[in-house]
Parts: C-alpha cells; sequence; structure tokens
C-alpha cells in the first residue's frame, strides 16, 4: 500500500478515498468514481431538457429558440467554471498522490476565491452588453425577446453558478465523487421542482425557468462551502488559503485550459450554428437545432461522468508513478465511453422525431428537427473515445496535447465545416458537418493516444 511521502496527516487518512484511487481495482474504482458522476450530471442535464419541454409546450417555438439563443452564454459560464475547476482538480490529484496535503489544501482555497471573483467579472460585463451579446449569437426578432428575459435573470446568478461547477470538481478530486453528486443531485432537484411552479403555476414564462436555474446553482454551491468548512473533507482551507496565489494559479490554469477550450469552443460553435441556421433555414431551424443541443448534450452527460472518474483515477497513479493502473484504467474508460454512446445513439437514431415530440407540437418543427437530429447522432458512438484521449493529457498534467485535442472536435474540425459546407448543402450543411468532424477527430485522437500508450508501456515502475 502507498504512503504518504510528505505533508501532515496521520497514515491512516490514507485509506478511504485514496485507497480507492490508488488500490481498488481499476473497474472497480471507475464504477465507483464514475456512477455519482455520471448519476449528478445526468440530472444536472436534465432540468436543461425540463426547462426546454416546458417552455417549448407551455410558451411555443420561439421561446424554445430563446433558450437556445441563451445557451451559449451558460456554456461560457461552463467552460470559465471548468477552467479552475478542472485545473485545480488535477493538481488536487497528483498532489495527493504525492502526498503534498499542503499543495492541495491552497488549490482549494484559491479555487473557492477565483470562482467567485470570475463569476462578479463576468456578471458586470454581461450585463454590460446583453443587448450586444444577442445579436451576436444569432437572435432573430422573435426570439431575441425571449433570450433577453431569461438572461437578465441568470446573469445575475453567475457568480453561484460559477462556484458550484467549479468546486464540484474540487470534491470528487480528493475521491469524494459521491459528496459531488449529492451537491449537483440536490440543485438540479430544486430546479426540476420550480420549473412548472414558476413556469405554469406563476405564468413566470422563460423567466420562471431562469429564477429556477439561478435558485438551483446557489442551493449546490451552499453546500460545497459548507462541505469545507463543516463537512467531511480533509482539504479545510482557512481564509489564508482563499487569497490568489500565484505559484497555483500558474499551475491550475494551464491544466485547465483545454477544458475551457472545450466548453468555450463548444459556445462559439453554438453561436456559429445558429448565424447559419438564422441564414439558411430561419427561426425555426434555430429552434429545432436548441433543442437537439440540450439532447445531444443529455446523451453524453454518462460519457462526461465516465470521463469525470477517470479524471483523478489517471492522475493520482500518475503521480504515483503507477503507470500500469493509468494504462488500465485508459482500456477501462475506453470501454465504458462508447458502449454508452452507442447505446444513447441508437435511442436517437430509432426514433429522431418522437423524441423531438416530447419538447414541442409543432408539426413543422418536428419535420425539421427529426431528420437533422438523426444526421447529427450518426457518429455519436465515436464521442468516447476522443474524450478519454483528450482527458487523459489533463490528468496527467500535460497541457499542450490536452489543449489541442480538446480544441479537435469541436473548434479545429466543426468549426471549419459548419463554416464550409452550408455554402454547398444549405442547411443541411450544417446537420452533416456534425458526424463528419466525430469521424475525423476519433481517427486523429487514436493515433495521438496510442503514442502516450506506448510511452506508458516503457515506464519503469518505481513503485
Amino acid at each position: 500500500m502507498l504512503r504518504y511521502r510528505s505533508g501532515r496527516g496521520p497514515k491512516r487518512e490514507r485509506r478511504g478515498s485514496e485507497e480507492l484511487l490508488g488500490d481498488e481495482r481499476i473497474p472497480r474504482a471507475l464504477l465507483r468514481m464514475s456512477l455519482p458522476a455520471t448519476f449528478a450530471m445526468f440530472i444536472n442535464a436534465l432540468y436543461h431538457l425540463v426547462d426546454a419541454i416546458f417552455i417549448g409546450r407551455a410558451v411555443g417555438a420561439h421561446a424554445l429558440g430563446g433558450l437556445g439563443i441563451a445557451f451559449p452564454f451558460q456554456l461560457i459560464v461552463v467552460a470559465i467554471s471548468i477552467t479552475l475547476g478542472v485545473g485545480s482538480a488535477s493538481v488536487i490529484s497528483r498532489a495527493l498522490g504525492r502526498g503534498d496535503r499542503d499543495k492541495a489544501i491552497r488549490t482549494v482555497g484559491n479555487a473557492i476565491s477565483l470562482s467567485f471573483l470570475s463569476g462578479i467579472a463576468f456578471m458586470v460585463i454581461s450585463y454590460l452588453g446583453l443587448d450586444f451579446i444577442l445579436v451576436l449569437f444569432g437572435a432573430t426578432p422573435e426570439i431575441a425577446v425571449y433570450a433577453r428575459e431569461y438572461l437578465l435573470i441568470v446573469v445575475g446568478g453567475t457568480p453561484f453558478i460559477g462556484m458550484a461547477i467549479c468546486l464540484s470538481h474540487v470534491v470528487r478530486a480528493e475521491g469524494d465523487a459521491r459528496a459531488s453528486m449529492v451537491f449537483m443531485v440536490a440543485g438540479a432537484v430544486v430546479n426540476i421542482i420550480l420549473d412548472p411552479i414558476l413556469i405554469l403555476g406563476f405564468d413566470m414564462g422563460v423567466r420562471g425557468a431562469g429564477f429556477a436555474t439561478v435558485s438551483g446553482k446557489i442551493l449546490s454551491c451552499a453546500m460545497a462551502l459548507w462541505y469545507y468548512r463543516y463537512g467531511r473533507s480533509r482539504l479545510r482551507p482557512a481564509l489564508r488559503h482563499l487569497v490568489p496565489a500565484w505559484s497555483v494559479v500558474r499551475e491550475t490554469v494551464p491544466v485547465g485550459v483545454p477544458a475551457f477550450v472545450r466548453q468555450s469552443g463548444l459556445s462559439l460553435l453554438t453561436i456559429l450554428v445558429n448565424n447559419a441556421l438564422a441564414l439558411h433555414g430561419g427561426s425555426l431551424s434555430v429552434a429545432a437545432f436548441g433543442v437537439i443541443n440540450r439532447v445531444l448534450i443529455f446523451s453524453l452527460m454518462p460519457v462526461f461522468g465516465i470521463i469525470q472518474g477517470f479524471q483523478p483515477i489517471a492522475g493520482y497513479n500518475y503521480g504515483a508513478e503507477r503507470f500500469d493502473r493509468v494504462r488500465e484504467v485508459i482500456r477501462s474508460a475506453i470501454i465504458a465511453t462508447t458502449a454508452v454512446a452507442s447505446f444513447c445513439a441508437a435511442v436517437v437514431l430509432i426514433a429522431p422525431s418522437g423524441v423531438f415530440g416530447l419538447f414541442t407540437t409543432d408539426s413543422e418543427l418536428i419535420a425539421i428537427g427529426g431528420p437533422a437530429m438523426r444526421t447529427v447522432f450518426a457518429m455519436l458512438p465515436l464521442v468516447g473515445y476522443q474524450a478519454v484521449g483528450a482527458t487523459l493529457f489533463l490528468a496527467i498534467g500535460k497541457a499542450r496535447p490536452a489543449l489541442w485535442l480538446s480544441m479537435l472536435r469541436q473548434v479545429i474540425l466543426l468549426i471549419p465545416l459548419v463554416l464550409i459546407l452550408p455554402q454547398y448543402l444549405g442547411v443541411w450543411g450544417v446537420w452533416i458537418a456534425f458526424p463528419v468532424s466525430d469521424l475525423a477527430a476519433t481517427v486523429i485522437t487514436r493515433i495521438r493516444l496510442r503514442g502516450e500508450y506506448r510511452s506508458l508501456e516503457q515506464a519503469p515502475q518505481l513503485i
């Protein structure tokens, strides 16, 4: 059994969460780390679907389009938060693997303060430029009014949304995936409960969806802060740890940048897709993508849950120089993500119009959205492999390959395809761009991942 080589704290603390990361059989460790994360992300994504279902049926197709326009804004908030959360989680996992608890505690404190401060800054900037944001994000006149109504509420909750997302990663980094799950699920459940009450009961429309979202994130944030102040965390930061330290920031942010690129790339992609669809297909095509994008992200939540379980195991064992366990968790994660993505794709490919019909009774919108959804989901089973490859480099602290692999699918490949193909294929060029980029990204990732895997096979086992 591995022992702390440095740091304070009794040896018995090596048992429990760190024993899971360092000693548990890999399939079991991945399952135990991934299931809570998967369940939490599943519930967390469910409220996006619930928002869309209630808005689509209670307010109408153009209101669905308004949520679609607001979605890139939410993705930018997520991108900033994940940059700090994933970067901090990587540093914490590797620090714990080396036995350096002091560094892990400093990183937790900085994650708390930086996520809150970045949320405040983003909130101020967004309020000042909200009308410009709506135009930039591709809002047509019919849907801009709904997007503005929704964002006026959500922008105010940005600091709490950001902290909740960041701390969910940080809590998981010390091996307590269950606590992270509880925080995320509690917030999502509150959101889901409040949706019908505010949207229908109080007739608040999209504003009700905004209030429900912010309320749920405030609860998640409060629970995470309580965990570090009064809960069972062994990494309890003092006030001095909340002061941003350059030594922590310069290690955290570069590792988190690939995750930022992936999320902000998704935001940029959504903006470009909305604009392309508005130009080539009109408001109903924008509304269709709003639904497709939510279903796509919901379908990928189990994949991302497995990835979040994979990251701390790979990072911890890489820091502890247990390269045999790193190789094994790579194999297990690829198998699991591919199986889950294949199942989700099959459900949508069999009955795309039926899935789309959950969100609206508008026959014209269903006629547009059903075939488009089938096209977008055609290569979804390949996405898990690509995600494992990018996350591996993130987990082991290799920021450069993690950065470009994270950019590969959504930025390097998909964005140019969205810009080029509609010039020749019209609105269908937008939909076809998705499976083409999925296939190309997987082929390229396989080449890079095989090289890293071979280097791990040749690495000496020092422990």
